[in-house]
């Protein structure tokens, strides 16, 4: 009976210090995304991964400025929202009208395309590793949801725009304008900004200048999903 009462004692003792290890570990997680909706990230995990093992061609030296969102144009700012996520401004951090829609399109033979919001986006390129295995999925989901709590639709919008990649080892907006096209992010015409976002899905593939024809054609769409979804739709981000 002894023994029994000891092992029994032992496992609860397991479990409590369980309990306090992932309170520590959830706490730990809470102050430091509380911490970067003030503070601009040094470091994230998609730059961490290519620095720790770098691709071929990979540069010694990468490319990166932040921008604050008010130096970022508005008219890139829409294009990136219409090329990646046009229901930004209003989800809370997951789509599930783009995932339903994405898995019936894949029943129908179209192939399984992404669905993640610029919020997933943002957690994955922040803090985790890149590929599709389901826990890194899951743990994209409920960060995604955390971010969007503790986070504003701008400041996500921001920290989007200053991590992604826009080029080999080309980090953020404004490294990215001055890379492809030499200017300052604020000086880009139109055209010149969906061509920017145009690179994104695949920014060690593509060029936005001089452009391939994927490119000007997918800017030219761009273009015109901002134009159908109108001047007013990004106002829920920045709260005007």
């Amino acid at each position: 009976m002894e023994k029994r009462h000891k092992k029994t004692a032992l496992f609860w003792l397991l479990i409590k210090r369980l309990l306090q290890t992932v309170f520590i570990l959830l706490l730990f997680l809470v102050g430091t995304i509380v911490m970067l909706r003030f503070i601009d990230p040094p470091y994230w995990s998609v730059r961490v991964q290519r620095a720790m093992d770098p691709p071929a061609s990979y540069p010694e030296t990468i490319k990166h400025q932040w921008c604050d969102i008010d130096e970022i144009p508005l008219a890139l700012q829409q294009a990136v929202v219409a090329s990646e996520d046009q229901n930004f401004p209003h989800h809370s951090g997951i789509d599930l009208g783009a995932i339903e829609k994405a898995l019936t399109e894949a029943k129908q033979g179209a192939g399984l395309r992404g669905a993640s919001t610029i919020t997933q986006q943002t957690v994955k390129n922040l803090f985790l590793w890149q590929g599709k295995h389901w826990s890194r999925k899951a743990l994209e989901g409920a960060l995604s949801l955390l971010v969007e709590l503790l986070w504003d639709k701008q400041r996500i919008l921001e920290v989007y725009l200053n991590i992604a990649e826009y080029g080999p080892g080309v980090y953020g907006v404004c490294a990215g304008s001055e890379y492809w096209y030499g200017s300052p992010v604020s000086q880009l015409s139109r055209n010149q900004a969906a061509r920017l976002v145009a690179v994104l899905p695949s920014p060690w593939r593509y060029r936005a200048q001089p452009p391939t024809p994927f490119i000007s054609e997918r800017a030219r769409w761009i273009e015109q999903q901002v134009d159908m979804l109108g001047q007013d739709w990004l106002k829920p981000v920045h709260g005007k």
